[in-house]
């Protein structure tokens, strides 16, 4: 693992607030917890410098108190790095990659509509996956979200 390891090193010595933060999961696979205000620097970095140039996919989740996105970034040799960052539940924001990665249009599109993430620079544009008229404030894959019929099981009985 002796790209991975130089990977880290140079991760940590560009960025110190890595140190701790970098970690393999098996040959090939990485994973890094960056915070939120300095993931575009990380990023950037991790493009021009460590050749992570294919963004792969984005995944959400909801950890409870924070929403997370991974983003899932790959080199031509094959190591993939998966970069984590965290945003509080409260008022979740990241800023748009489609600079960088035009491909991340849809990714971005799937935070918002499914977990209620705003994408800072996100281009107006259509939602996704979810129907136009599905309500703004419904965000199907926190935790917390309840089906209308589940939310008001009274309003899905029969008379």
């Amino acid at each position: 693992m002796a790209k991975e390891d130089d990977i880290q090193q140079e991760l940590v010595k560009q960025f110190a607030s890595l140190e701790g933060k970098v970690r393999f999961q098996r040959p090939r696979r990485m994973w890094a917890l960056v915070e939120n205000a300095e993931f575009m620097k990380v990023l950037n970095f991790l493009m021009k410098k460590q050749g992570f140039t294919i963004l792969c996919t984005m995944t959400g989740l909801d950890k409870g108190d924070t929403l997370a996105v991974i983003y899932h970034l790959s080199r031509e040799d094959g190591i993939v790095l998966n970069v984590e960052i965290n945003t509080p539940r409260a008022n979740p924001s990241i800023k748009s990659v489609t600079r960088l990665f035009p491909s991340a249009d849809l990714y971005e599109r799937e935070l918002v509509d499914l977990l209620g993430i705003k994408v800072e620079g996100l281009a107006e544009g259509f939602r996704y996956p979810l129907t136009d008229d599905w309500p703004k404030d419904q965000h199907p894959l926190r935790k917390d979200w309840k089906t209308p019929a589940t939310a008001a099981p009274d309003a899905a009985k029969e008379d």
